[in-house]
């Protein structure tokens, strides 16, 4: 990995994971959107993702989809736990491909975060007031009966039935994210979820098989991982998003990490999405909160890329082009994501790609915006800064123009 040849930015070299090449490592990392009725997307995650292919990202993931109804924190989130979503998301795939963008899936389950609003109202917990509004609360599941937040609702402590029926939801989510037309899929185990919450011995409390030793809680993450894996096709890449480092007073740390990702990668998984945070809860262990400062979870990815030999995402707060390329150029990731960022600034691609000295950047966009746009750079060609131009008000009638005023004005 991260090999390339000549003067080309690494940023912007092509990369191939498995039969899938994205044409560059710029990635758009995946934002709920609290924007969909019953799991289905629609008008908003059509612009909203579209805009980011057509800026230029390399893979363009949507958002965390859930694989089960119970699985979504609001009645607002995202999920493909219905055959009917499958053609809607399918609509958002083409769309995102005919740009040159590597459409991209994040499945996950919410766990004890469920049945909530979104974060407009601070994810209160719904009520029986709620009801009345369509938005009936549900009780959500868990590795073990503990609240996501002092004094919140208690969620279900999963028996061995329960986990069969998540793992089958798993199974069936994913073909329908290949029926949909996904090219990468992702696997959320981080940020206080289902998956992190059977890892963490914050929130797992179990005696049995799927509790107590970091085999023991590690063991649904490892069995998700190989029910996706065995649905999703070979000649397609699968990612597993980490928590590197949990919150403050958490207790997992980047060994426990370490350990995930190498048991992930003997089970088929491709690259490791490296992030922190999602369980703190008061918790005795001695973390403390992770500064966001640019590129604060690059270190994360450079360790856990180092140790496994996988392929690593690092996000978080890369905003300047030729941090994203030194984090590439030093071996610290393989691929850049960004997520508010790309809000900001959803052409962040195209902008880096001249920071970089990309000989043609336009080339990053459809030629229905190229054609303008070398109109537009023409233009400035032709007329540089301070030239002594005539501005015509008449056939007989020319006014000097000022550059420093920005407009010809007739005296």
């Amino acid at each position: 990995m991260n090999e390339t040849s000549g003067d080309l930015p690494l940023l912007f070299t092509p990369i191939a994971l498995r039969g899938i090449t994205a044409r560059n490592r710029i990635v758009s990392s995946p934002m709920c959107q609290y924007a969909s009725e019953d799991g289905m997307p629609g008008e908003w995650q059509l612009v909203n993702f579209g805009r980011f292919a057509m800026g230029g990202c390399g893979i363009v993931f949507t958002e965390e989809t859930a694989v089960d109804w119970r699985g979504r924190k609001t009645h607002e989130c995202a999920g493909i736990y219905r055959d009917e979503h499958v053609p809607a998301y399918r609509r958002i795939t083409d769309f995102i491909r005919s740009l040159g963008a590597v459409p991209a899936i994040q499945l996950g389950h919410c766990g004890r975060r469920a049945s909530q609003h979104g974060p407009l109202k601070d994810r209160a917990p719904l009520t029986e007031a709620d009801a009345a509004a369509n938005r009936k609360p549900w009780q959500g599941l868990s590795s073990s009966a503990l609240p996501a937040t002092p004094g919140g609702p208690l969620p279900k402590a999963m028996d061995l039935d329960d986990i069969r029926e998540c793992l089958a939801a798993w199974r069936e989510a994913s073909q329908r994210a290949l029926d949909a037309g996904y090219d990468v899929c992702e696997i959320h185990g981080a940020h206080g979820y289902l998956i992190h919450q059977f890892l963490s011995p914050l929130s797992n409390l179990r005696t049995d098989s799927y509790g107590g030793s970091l085999e023991g809680r590690m063991r649904f993450a490892l069995e998700v991982a190989e029910t996706v894996r065995a649905v999703w096709p070979q000649d397609r890449p699968l990612w597993f998003r980490v928590s590197a480092v949990e919150g403050p007073g958490g207790v997992w740390g980047i060994e426990e990490t370490l350990a995930l990702a190498k048991a992930l990668k003997a089970r088929g998984i491709d690259a490791i999405d490296c992030s922190s945070g999602g369980i703190a809860l008061g918790g005795d262990g001695g973390l403390t909160p992770v500064p966001r400062v640019p590129g604060f979870q690059a270190g994360y990815s450079s360790e856990l890329r180092r140790e496994t030999g996988l392929p690593t995402v690092a996000v978080g707060m890369i905003r300047e082009p030729r941090h994203a390329e030194a984090l590439l150029r030093e071996g610290h990731a393989d691929f850049i994501a960004l997520a508010r960022g790309l809000m900001d600034d959803p052409n962040w691609p195209l902008h880096a790609a001249r920071d970089l000295g990309i000989a043609d950047p336009l080339a990053l966009l459809h030629p229905r915006e190229t054609q303008r746009l070398r109109q537009l750079e023409q233009h400035a060609r032709e007329y540089p800064a301070g030239s002594a131009i005539g501005i015509p008000f008449g056939p007989e009638e020319q006014v000097s123009y000022s550059w420093g005023e920005g407009i010809a004005r007739r005296r």
